[in-house]
């Protein structure tokens, strides 16, 4: 008998067999409420009707056109479309099918455009998991052991994240900034640096948000030095942080932009952004692929634009995200157990920790075990999956964010009994 990888192992024990909105339903007809969100991509929910109908309108007419063959109408009004949410002067896109291609697309620009050849990462980012990817990642080992050598020419600099330090916001910051300034006139010199990669919000590395001065003083240090600034949007995108960009809480416009996750709300597709300018200098026969901006996949994130702008769920995301944060920070208050309550928007994320303040996977587990039998699906992350995060879909109401935080209440006592309140 033939079966999957004894590595791809679930997260809960739910067989999904159908989702509507931000609920899944397993074969005996029960709900779950879904914060999990497929890692990030049901921005609109699942199963939002207008995203099926045009998906299945699609269908109908086409499947697939491969786009360095010829074009199509649904391609053409996703680049139009996009066109009307990335940030001023990026102006051209490729399209690919995975974050990890995206970044990757993101890295040859890069390198082809000024023919340096280093990348400079932050310490606990997530790119990805081809080798070009888990060569920039450094969120985990899981993600990058067992298959060296990895790719040369990857830097890395610390990220402000000030909860694991121990230090206030402006210590790490400052700290960050620093060390990056150590590392350009130690490491990687200027003239070797292609390009500097963040997430806006550090995904598998614990949902730790960047800051305007860090942010600012990157895309500053990107300036003077000549290096491309890249900010890896795969899940922070599409209105996941409040903003229908990660960087838009920070005021800064990157080089190269990368999406992926919640822009086509289940349907695989991702893509970089640059300038006209930036872009023309890819060399010739670098970018291309069969299923790049599949005909089906343009059609959902047509679509997937429309509802995030209709139903104004950029502002959705931050009101609910507020209202969710507020409610966890509560469960904080009187859990002992509970180091942080950290992320913007629906982008939340609680980090355990024992009686000395080191991470405590094992509580962190059993508390998402105890949520699942509370109807709640939830992820870990986090270097030591330390961290539960919560990354409901787009369209989530106040009446599932408080049937959410009841559920987690209740999982979170059962998780950590024993302790006493602080």
């Amino acid at each position: 008998m033939t079966a999957l990888s004894p590595h791809l192992r679930q997260a809960t024990p739910v067989v999904a067999v159908r989702g509507e909105g931000v609920h899944l339903f397993d074969q005996d007809g029960r709900r779950y409420l879904d914060f999990t969100a497929g890692i990030g991509v049901t921005s609109t929910g699942h199963c939002h009707p207008k995203v099926v109908a045009a998906a299945q309108e699609q269908v109908g007419t086409l499947i697939h056109g491969q786009y360095t063959t010829v074009m199509h109408e649904p391609l053409r009004r996703l680049v139009g479309k996009l066109g009307e949410v990335l940030p001023a002067g990026l102006d051209s896109l490729f399209f690919t099918n995975s974050g990890s291609e995206a970044v990757e697309a993101a890295l040859r620009l890069a390198r082809q455009a000024t023919g340096r050849p280093n990348v400079i990462v932050c310490h606990g980012g997530f790119h990805g998991r081809t080798v070009a990817a888990a060569s920039m990642t450094t969120s985990g080992t899981r993600f990058r052991s067992g298959f060296s050598p990895l790719m040369s020419g990857v830097v890395v600099t610390p990220f402000p994240s000030a909860y694991r330090y121990g230090w206030d916001e402006e210590t790490a910051t400052r700290f960050a900034l620093q060390e990056l300034d150590y590392t350009l006139q130690t490491i990687s010199s200027p003239a070797d640096t292609a390009a500097l990669i963040v997430e806006p919000v550090l995904g598998e590395g614990g949902y730790v948000p960047a800051n305007r001065v860090f942010m600012e003083g990157l895309r500053e240090r990107a300036d003077r030095h000549g290096f491309l600034l890249i900010l890896d949007e795969v899940q922070t995108g599409v209105g996941r942080t409040g903003r229908f960009w990660g960087h838009d809480h920070f005021g800064v416009t990157p080089d190269i932009l990368v999406t992926a996750k919640g822009l086509a709300s289940g349907f695989p597709l991702s893509g970089i952004a640059a300038s006209e300018e930036l872009m023309a200098k890819a060399w010739p026969g670098s970018q291309g692929g069969t299923y790049g901006a599949n005909a089906v996949a343009c059609a959902a994130a047509c679509t997937t634009l429309d509802v995030v702008r209709d139903e104004r769920l950029v502002e959705n995301a931050e009101a609910m995200g507020k209202r969710l944060r507020q409610g966890l920070e509560a469960v904080a208050d009187r859990t002992p157990g509970i180091g942080d309550v950290r992320g913007l928007g629906l982008m939340l994320a609680t980090e355990f920790v024992t009686e000395d303040g080191r991470p405590d996977p094992e509580t962190a587990a059993r508390v998402q075990r105890a949520a699942i039998d509370e109807g709640l699906l939830l992820l870990l992350c986090g270097a030591w999956n330390q961290v539960v995060r919560m990354i409901p879909a787009l369209v989530i109401d106040e009446a599932a964010v408080d049937e959410g935080l009841q559920a987690w209440a209740t999982a979170v006592e059962a998780g950590t009994a024993g302790a006493s309140p602080r």
